[in-house]
């Protein structure tokens, strides 16, 4: 779990699921508060910073990170950054399936036009497993 401190979330937008960007990035924001990634005063990143890190336009960051400050997810306080607030966010174990299950979805439906079988994927899942298994026991 982050200490407060700077985000370690890592943002990432599916450019093709027809799903604003605004609120692909509050999806996440409450995904990572509800499994504990984001606690109480960690800080997100810059509007700019994120903008540039997914390369879209800043105002998109700027409606995401408002509409949470309406939802009190996060709190705004000028010219120190935007914080993640104290409210609790649960997410059921059927929404996380619906998201995981989309997600795979597209990797599967992705990787099978490319000609790839079943087995190579799952070869390629456990290796990239393990690799992020052996990424999070060095920080």
């Amino acid at each position: 779990m982050n200490t407060k401190g700077e985000s370690r979330l890592e943002f990432s937008l599916d450019m093709k699921s027809g799903v604003p960007f605004y609120k692909q990035i509050i999806f996440q924001v409450e995904m990572a508060i509800a499994d504990g990634r984001l606690e109480k005063g960690v800080q997100l990143p810059t509007v700019r910073t994120l903008a540039v890190d997914l390369s879209i336009n800043p105002n998109t960051v700027a409606r995401a990170y408002a509409e949470m400050e309406i939802r009190n997810i996060v709190v705004t306080q000028q010219g120190s950054g935007t914080f993640i607030s104290d409210k609790k966010i649960n997410l059921n174990a059927i929404e996380r399936e619906q998201v995981l299950s989309q997600i795979t979805k597209v990797y599967l439906t992705k990787a099978a036009s490319f000609g790839f079988s079943l087995e190579e994927i799952l070869t390629n899942i456990n290796d990239l497993g393990s690799e992020l298994k052996l990424k999070k026991e060095t920080v």
